[in-house]
């Protein structure tokens, strides 16, 4: 008799489970030849309140605008005033400058960490510059761009990254992890994209009030895995809301690439379709498509046509952080061979393409913003470094969270001062 706790021994064959596997590992020939980049300016500009069924191929191709002649093609080109170009170029080669002098100081012993951005600006940048000023920005953490885009002081950035006395956020937050209120730019956080329902949230309440300003999130494609992520597109989907759901796919991970967050099955632009979102694959190094595929989609939003879900496809030329060494994990050679290339170098080649900029004024801007952020460090060193003490008095860590400071926290901060001045003599022994 046949055990019905047993199943039959049929001939199935053995299921088997699928491990993602980077094509190139430390050692290997990079090649990128398999992936379809297209042609500059073969992708249709829908209207802004085509249905999202209309995108399939929107979502499965590339966005492009400047080709390999430098110049820009197709009904996606922005046509922005030579004096917005030289604009872009110029924060993203500040932000270059940023990345390069935080990175030293944290190699110095002045902070604990930094993110740099190196090959994605233009993912930051370019949008920033497509939406207003008001509109509400939910970044990850390689979203610097944004802030230097809207004016934010360096000094302000320098001083937060040291979380030194004249830090505003008083050293709350992990060094990079920026707020503003004035610049509308929400908290960063370093857990994975709860960025993405906050700005859903947002956008959802300021269509409540009949506002006019629209919301925008940034999540790397790594994130996409996360609960949070596909909560927010569904909240964006139901009502409508008017946010923009930028992912941006550089391919990897702290240490793992893309095709553990889905990545080998299909693109990030897909899943808008999924959940009804328009969605827009964009060549994520070409700043001209960025600027175009973000300001449809804030029409779109501004509209009430509904939300955008945006993949830029770029690469991570740097490590993921000071903490992350590439080099165990990836070639030596891949940030060579990406078929994109280099943000900023193909927006200079397209200016001095159309005549309106040159190497000298471009190596002249270089060394600007290489002083300018030089300067800028130093005046911000001055109020503080890692383990130099200049820090906020250490009564304030128990401030700012409840108006009226509750019994059991104001005894908590009497004791840990009489402790410290016990130990130090005062409450701020550095000064």
């Amino acid at each position: 008799m046949v055990d019905p706790a047993k199943p039959a021994q049929i001939n199935r064959p053995a299921l088997a489970l699928h491990v993602p596997e980077p094509k190139y590992r430390p050692g290997d020939t990079a090649d990128f030849s398999h992936i379809d980049i297209g042609t500059p300016g073969d992708q249709p500009r829908p209207d802004e309140s085509a249905h999202p069924s209309e995108m399939g191929g929107l979502a499965y191709g590339l966005v492009r605008v400047l080709g390999d002649d430098h110049q820009a093609h197709g009904p996606w080109n922005p046509r922005l005033s030579p004096d917005t170009l030289r604009a872009m170029l110029g924060h993203m080669a500040l932000v270059r400058a940023f990345d390069e002098r935080m990175f030293r100081g944290q190699r110095q012993g002045k902070t604990s960490f930094y993110m740099k951005c190196t090959g994605e600006e233009a993912t930051s940048i370019a949008p920033a510059m497509a939406l207003a000023s008001d509109d509400m920005v939910f970044p990850s953490y390689r979203q610097q761009g944004i802030l230097i885009a809207r004016g934010y002081p360096l000094i302000d950035m320098i001083n937060q990254i040291y979380s030194n006395k004249a830090d505003k956020l008083k050293g709350r937050q992990l060094p990079i992890m920026y707020s503003s209120r004035e610049h509308s730019f929400f908290s960063i956080s370093g857990n994975l994209a709860t960025q993405c329902p906050q700005a859903v949230g947002w956008a959802m309440a300021s269509a409540a009030k009949g506002d006019s300003r629209i919301a925008a999130t940034w999540v790397g494609e790594g994130s996409t895995a996360e609960g949070d992520f596909h909560a927010a597109c569904t909240f964006a989907a139901v009502y409508n809301a008017p946010v923009i759901l930028n992912v941006v796919n550089n391919q990897w991970a702290i240490s793992s690439f893309s095709g553990f967050a889905g990545a080998e099955r299909t693109t990030f632009a897909a899943r808008g379709l999924g959940f009804g979102i328009a969605a827009l694959r964009v060549d994520g190094n070409d700043a001209l498509a960025c600027y175009a595929a973000a300001e449809w989609a804030a029409n779109r939003a501004r509209g009430n046509h509904g939300p955008t879900m945006i993949e830029y496809f770029t690469y991570r030329a740097e490590g993921h952080s000071t903490s992350d060494d590439p080099s165990g994990y990836r070639s030596a050679q891949e940030r060579e061979e990406w078929p994109l290339g280099d943000p900023v170098s193909r927006l200079k080649k397209h200016l001095i393409a159309i005549g309106e900029w040159d190497e000298e004024r471009h190596a002249a801007m270089d060394l600007e913003c290489a002083e300018r952020v030089k300067a800028t460090t130093k005046e911000a060193e001055k109020n503080g470094i890692l383990g130099h003490g200049l820090h906020h008095p250490f009564h304030t860590m128990f401030e700012d969270v409840y108006e009226e400071l509750p019994w059991h926290l104001e005894e908590q901060a009497e004791q840990a001062i009489r402790e410290r001045i016990t130990k130090f003599g005062t409450e701020r022994p550095f000064g």
